[in-house]
This record gives structure tokens, sequence and C-alpha cells, in this order.
């Protein structure tokens, strides 16, 4: 069966890519009308099966702004493509960015975010999402922490979340 050499491929390229993202973080404060660093977003994704040609899990996240305030959502992870087997509760973890030079407001984050995503896990797994979204699609989503999953599972795809203030 060729589905191991395929995780373990797909598990070292996620390894690879994760020290990439992590260290793309700039030190210098940006320039007006450049990007801005707007907080951190952390999430918990609820476990659930892959349905051979995506899956769809809840989320619940808090973004912590730079400004030491914090904003809770709630929404969904959608995944679209290969998404095989079954996951246990996983943690991401985004740098939140925009591309405009303003202070965004409450609910900054409310929206969805798009993206191509992979993730593979034997017992225990990475993944990695870098997503794009958010008001007239000037927020981006770039991981800092892969997901830590436990499981057997494998996702290649497009991904959504979707973010949404809690009623």
């Amino acid at each position: 069966m060729k589905i191991f050499p395929m995780i373990a491929a797909l598990g070292v390229t996620a390894g690879l890519a994760a020290p990439s993202f992590a260290q793309t973080e700039t030190t210098t404060a940006p320039d007006e009308g450049e990007g801005q660093r707007l907080g951190i977003l952390e999430c918990t994704i609820e476990g659930g099966w892959g349905m051979l040609l995506g899956s769809s899990k809840d989320v619940t996240c808090a973004f912590n702004r730079t400004d030491g305030s914090v904003d809770l959502y709630t929404g969904s992870l959608d995944k679209v493509g290969l998404d095989i087997g079954k996951t246990d509760k996983a943690y991401m973890t985004w740098l939140v960015l925009t591309t405009v030079a303003n202070e965004p407001g409450d609910n900054a984050l409310v929206g969805t975010y798009v993206g191509v995503s992979a993730g593979a896990s034997l017992g225990i797994g990475l993944g990695v999402n870098a997503l794009v979204g958010g008001t007239q699609d000037q927020i981006g989503l770039q991981p800092i922490s892969v997901e830590g999953v436990e499981g057997v599972n494998l996702a290649v795809g497009l991904s959504s979340l979707t973010l949404e203030a809690p009623q």
C-alpha cells in the first residue's frame, strides 16, 4: 500500500515548511502603507473524520491583539480536496497581518479566509495552513505554530476558515 510513503513525504514537507513560516516575522517596524502586524490568532480545532473529498470542523479562537486586548471567535475550518482519516482535537496559531495601514475595529477578523493546506498524522502529525481573507481580503493569517494533531489522517487541498463573533 502506498499511503505510508505519501504520509511520510507530506510530513517531511510540512516539517521543512514550518521553520520558514516561523522565521518570516519581521523585527523592524513597517512603514506606513506596508503590512502591519495586528496580533496572534490561537485556535482550537475540533477532531473528526475526513470524508475523502473534504471535511468541516468547528473552531474556537482567541485573537490576541498587539495592544493586549483579546477578541473571541467561533467558526469552522472546511477543507476541500484529499482528506482521509480521523483526527483528535488540534491547535493552530497564526500571525495576523494586514496590508493596509489602519487600526481595525471590533470583530476585525470576522469573515472567511482561504488558502492551500497540507497535513499528515500517524499518531502525532503536522499541518500547515496559510490563509488570506477577512474584510476586503486585506488580512493574512501566517502560521507560526503548526497544528498539533493526533490521529491517522492525510489531507491536501484548499482550506477555508470562517470566523464569526460569538452570539
